[in-house]
């Protein structure tokens, strides 16, 4: 089995957490490859020389019997689907970030961890993905796991003309609007108002960011349907950001959102279902009094 290592620099690294992850490695016999920016911060923490042919910078080389493996919080793991070597590839997400709805282990099971990866018992998910097609993204589409944004920079607000399954909903005047998948309805969406969808539906939702129209409401639609999005930007400068990528956007852009053939095989947190993820993070049903 390969390991393919990802983490960024900008991650607070625990030097006995990723002794754990190497020790893991070595133990099981396992093999592994590390993103570029990963393994220089190894050698300074660890004093671990890391081979060239271990080390990828953008995509990650598939070896077969793949698992990338993710150390971070979700921007992290979102970062990390970006150099899959493909989505055949499972994602395992190993949290040392705030919140993490995305990954599986807090650091405290390292060992465990890798060792049900290696015996086969991690449950998995196949994820919905978007696709993004706008003529502001280098080479024309992007991916994205959790969320597509239209939003403003400046003090003018935006317009954005929508049309689902070539019928318009709206014209949303504000900020911006966010079209997210099931995964990302507990990201931008949910600190918009949006509603929190379980992963498994099949569905997108809207969500507008501070609408001028108060009456303005997030939308649930099927995913099936193809999103069209004009913008006006009335002067003022506007961005598209897909999960954690942002293109400038100019006035009269025109962005296409469809439901990507790809899906992420991503783990699930300690083989728990979704709404024990909730219970966890949201401390839903806890009494403080």
């Amino acid at each position: 089995m390969n390991i393919i290592l990802f983490s960024r620099t900008q991650v607070n690294h625990h030097a006995e957490q990723l002794r754990e992850i190497f020790d893991a490695i070595a133990r099981l016999g396992m093999e592994y490859t590390i993103n570029e920016e990963f393994a220089e911060v190894i050698e300074a923490l660890l004093g671990i020389a890391i081979e060239p042919l271990k080390r990828f910078s953008g995509r990650a080389v598939a070896k077969g019997d793949d698992v990338m493996i993710t150390y971070g919080g979700d921007g992290t793991l979102l970062e990390g689907v970006q150099r899959l070597p493909n989505f055949d590839t499972p994602v395992v997400g190993i949290n040392c970030g705030r919140l993490g709805y995305l990954t599986v282990d807090n650091g405290e099971g390292i060992a465990e961890l890798f060792e049900r990866i290696l015996r086969g018992e991690v449950v998995y998910q196949r994820r919905s993905m978007l696709r993004i097609e706008c003529d502001a993204i280098e080479g024309g589409n992007c991916l994205a796991l959790n969320e597509a944004t239209i939003h403003r920079h400046g003090a003018t607000m935006i317009s954005i003309d929508t049309h689902v399954g070539g019928k318009k909903i709206s014209t949303y005047h504000g900020d911006g609007l966010v079209v997210s998948t099931p995964t990302g309805s507990t990201a931008y969406s949910l600190s918009v108002g949006g509603p929190i969808v379980d992963p498994m539906c099949q569905c997108f939702v809207l969500s507008p960011l501070a609408p001028h129209n108060l009456t303005m409401r997030p939308v649930v639609i099927p995913d099936s349907v193809d999103v069209e999005l004009s913008l006006m930007s009335r002067g003022c400068e506007a961005f598209l950001s897909a999960d954690n990528r942002t293109y400038r956007l100019g006035d009269g852009s025109k962005i296409s959102i469809t439901l990507a053939a790809e899906r992420l095989i991503l783990a699930t947190p300690h083989n728990n279902t979704f709404y024990d993820t909730l219970r966890k993070k949201m401390m839903w049903g806890v009494d403080h009094r």
